[in-house]
C-alpha cells in the first residue's frame, strides 16, 4: 500500500480552505479585505518583503523596498490581482507598487 497521495486527492481540501478564507475576508470592515488578501495572493516569501498599506477607489497600494522589487512584482500583478479578487468582497482594479522605506509605513 502506497503512502503517497496524488495532487488530485488534495484538491477538495484546498477548495474548502479557500472557501473558508474567502467567506472570512468578506466579513471584514470595508477596505480591509484587499489588505488582508495581499499575503494570501502573493505568498509568504513576497509578503515578508512587502506590505499592503492602502486600498482606495479600487487601487491596492503595496510598499516595496526598491525599484527592482517593484519591477519584478509588476510583472506578476495580473496574477496577484486575480487571487486578491478571488478572496476579497471588494473589487480590486489595480495593484500599485510603491517604493518606500518600510519604516515609514505601519505594518
Amino acid at each position: 500500500m502506497s503512502m503517497h497521495r496524488s495532487n488530485h486527492d488534495m484538491q477538495p481540501i484546498g477548495s474548502a480552505l479557500e472557501g473558508v478564507v474567502s467567506r472570512s475576508l468578506r466579513k471584514v470592515p470595508s477596505g480591509d479585505g484587499p489588505l488582508l488578501a495581499w499575503p494570501l495572493a502573493c505568498g509568504s516569501a513576497v509578503a515578508a518583503r512587502t506590505w499592503a498599506f492602502d486600498f482606495h477607489d479600487g487601487v491596492l497600494r503595496v510598499g516595496v523596498a526598491d525599484v527592482g522589487w517593484r519591477r519584478e512584482l509588476q510583472a506578476l500583478a495580473a496574477r496577484y490581482l486575480a487571487q486578491i479578487n478571488k478572496f476579497s468582497a471588494e473589487n480590486v482594479a489595480r495593484v500599485e507598487f510603491i517604493v518606500m522605506n518600510s519604516n515609514k509605513v505601519n505594518r
